[in-house]
């Protein structure tokens, strides 16, 4: 009896252990469902970063690209505005030697003018000597 009382515990002991281990294998296996799982969340999620990464780096780009092409229209927008600003400094400069021009044209006429006077008082005042020389005599 205390023999079959033995193998009753022993029986019992296996069947203990033998529960045991199942639970120890389902533990496992759900252990091992939950890390493939939490991978999978991982890598999806990674995923996800790096393509809003991706996004962004893009959306920098197009605005780095959309900026460039804004500083050379100011570059060249300021470009004309100093050939403008040019061009009117250069017409001013034009105006001004025409003014000039004139005002020698004029001075030279006048000078013309009295160079003719003067020849005409030598002459006038030749006459007049002489006129005087015959009167005199």
């Amino acid at each position: 009896m205390k023999l079959g009382l033995d193998v009753n515990i022993h029986k019992l002991e296996v069947e203990k252990l033998r529960k045991g281990k199942n639970k120890a294998e389902e533990d496992s296996d759900s252990l091992k469902i939950d890390y493939k799982k939490l991978r999978m969340l991982i890598r999806t999620s990674s995923l996800a970063r790096k393509d809003a990464l991706k996004k962004s780096l893009l959306e920098s780009q197009s605005e780095r690209e959309r900026l460039r092409a804004r500083v050379v229209e100011l570059e060249k927008s300021l470009h004309q505005h100093r050939s403008r600003n040019s061009v009117i400094k250069l017409k001013a400069s034009l105006s001004k030697i025409e003014e000039l021009k004139e005002k020698v044209e004029e001075l030279e006429t006048a000078l013309r003018d009295s160079k003719i006077r003067v020849e005409l008082l030598k002459a006038n005042n030749d006459r007049c000597r002489e006129q005087l020389h015959r009167s005199q005599d």
